[in-house]
């Protein structure tokens, strides 16, 4: 038998990891495998807050024994026998970062599967949505437009005629620029034919003169 926990950022739907874990494992080696896959800092105070039924705080667990025992000795099976439903896992609680962990029930074992076994990954590491990071169905309705929707060509026009297809906007003066261009171009090819000799027969040898001496 194996425990199913997800991973969740509160009030974000781009982000999910799930894993399926040894009832066995303690605490601090659940911590060990989430600083490792999702880039948790190192050298910070860890904590578990443990929730049951209505989100009811029942427990603490850290580095230190806060009441209800260290992280090093506390097992996955322990916090569902306690009837643990989540943890808000603080891996930074000096500046209060943290994720939700939530237990999601059991699964037979899948023969010659190695645990702990990551089974779904949704999104970037948390500190890409700590840095802005904003996924597609995080976003407000009136702002969730493809390339090829009629709300998104709309938004393009509102914008302007001066939006390329890309949406990129172009300088109201481009028009102006361009028709530069095109008469700069003009007057290089007038330049050109003013180089060229004259077809009078006199300036230049167009091969049938004799110019042996």
């Amino acid at each position: 038998m194996a425990l199913r926990f997800r991973v969740s950022l509160k009030g974000i739907k781009g982000f999910t990891r799930l894993y399926e874990l040894k009832p066995g494992m303690t605490l601090y080696e659940f911590h060990k495998v989430l600083r490792d896959d999702l880039d948790f800092p190192r050298d910070e105070q860890i904590l578990f807050k443990a929730l049951g039924a209505g989100d009811v705080v029942v427990a603490r667990y850290g580095i230190f024994d806060l009441g209800s025992g260290t992280v090093d000795k506390i097992t996955l099976q322990d916090t569902v026998n306690k009837k643990i439903t989540s943890f808000v896992y603080y891996y930074d609680v000096t500046d209060r970062k943290s994720v939700i962990i939530t237990y999601e029930g059991t699964v037979e074992d899948v023969p010659g599967k190695k645990y702990p076994a990551l089974v779904e990954t949704k999104g970037p590491n948390p500190v890409d949505f700590e840095n802005g990071y904003v996924a597609y169905e995080d976003l407000p309705d009136d702002q969730k437009h493809l390339p090829g929707d009629s709300s998104w060509d709309k938004d393009m026009k509102d914008e302007g005629e001066g939006a390329d297809s890309l949406g990129a906007k172009v300088p109201d003066d481009a028009e102006d620029l361009n028709s530069r261009d095109d008469d700069e171009d003009d007057e290089d090819d007038d330049d050109d034919d003013d180089d060229r000799p004259s077809d009078n027969g006199k300036d230049y040898f167009d091969g049938s003169e004799d110019l042996s001496f």
